[in-house]
């Protein structure tokens, strides 16, 4: 039992809200376009829980072999850091994650566009491929991107691009205008969230030569960076809600804005970044209500 724990631990389940919230929202918005599929949505979720968890198995490994998780680091402690899962035992474990992951997007491929779309499957399989890769190759290996500043631009497409224009696609087969600002909006607030977490780790990732953008840019500018992020995502959203407003319910995700106006009141006053690891779960926790309730309001 208490080797199961350390596992399920090493999966990072507070994650998993934010990287479903792109799904929650692309289908709300099939089901307000007529084209919701019950099966394609719980596939769906399932898939990007797979590709999530092994994200986070990967980044623990990676982390882990490299001695970027030490002493230093302030967030949660790592399964190879702590010493309870040996690398051998998390790779094993990555490469069955990674037949999970796989088999379960073929089953929604196959589920969403069968033969008669042959070539939007084929183009999905490569973007599942794609995922894989990028979900292993953030920190894994000599060449990780994660450690060359370039995870904010990895977290902005599949969070946000691929996660809701790409679910929506799923359910239609064709790309829809409404879910455009959508997407960039759950991309800029997942790049705030990842922001936070190499804030919080500068010094630790610094020492150890993981040179995130905020190692590039400096704790001050990864600040300004910051309040630009949850300011364009609020600026997005608004802008859909008058684009697209057909009633006052469709506004009623404006209320987690407040808890955004209240999370760049802390980081601007902040003067520790080891103290913003609880700004993480609040904005990954804002993120995902404000996916559903931007998707509900479409549907009241």
């Amino acid at each position: 039992m208490k080797n199961f724990s350390v596992w399920i631990s090493s999966m990072r389940l507070r994650t998993l809200p934010l990287s479903i919230s792109g799904i929650i929202l692309a289908s709300c918005f099939a089901a307000f376009t007529g084209f919701f599929n019950w099966l394609i949505c719980v596939l769906a979720i399932l898939t990007t829980i797979s590709f999530q968890v092994l994200s986070n198995l990967a980044n623990d490994y990676g982390d882990g072999v490299k001695g970027t998780d030490n002493k230093d680091r302030i967030g949660p402690e790592r399964a190879i850091q702590s010493g309870k899962i040996s690398p051998k035992q998390m790779f094993k474990a990555i490469v069955i994650n990674v037949i999970i992951s796989v088999g379960l997007a073929l089953f929604l491929i196959f589920t969403a566009f069968g033969e008669q779309y042959f070539f939007l499957g084929f183009l999905f399989f490569l973007l599942g491929v794609a995922a894989v890769v990028s979900a292993i190759r953030y920190t894994v290996g000599s060449n990780a991107y994660g450690y060359k500043g370039l995870g904010d631009v990895y977290v902005f497409i599949f969070f946000g691009l691929v996660s809701v224009i790409g679910c929506y696609v799923l359910y239609a087969k064709t790309i829809h205008h409404i879910v455009l600002l959508p997407a960039c909006t759950i991309g800029l607030l997942s790049m705030a969230v990842l922001n936070l977490n190499n804030m919080r780790d500068v010094e630790s990732d610094s020492k150890s030569n993981k040179v995130t953008l905020v190692v590039k840019m400096g704790i001050e500018n990864a600040r300004k960076y910051h309040i630009v992020l949850i300011l364009l995502a609020i600026l997005l959203s608004a802008l859909f809600g008058v684009l697209y407003y057909a009633s006052i319910f469709n506004l009623i995700y404006f209320i987690t804005y407040i808890p955004l106006i209240i999370h760049l009141k802390t980081v601007i006053k902040n003067t520790d970044s080891k103290l913003l690891d609880p700004e993480l779960k609040k904005v990954a926790l804002t993120t995902f209500l404000l996916a559903i309730f931007m998707g509900i309001g479409y549907l009241m």
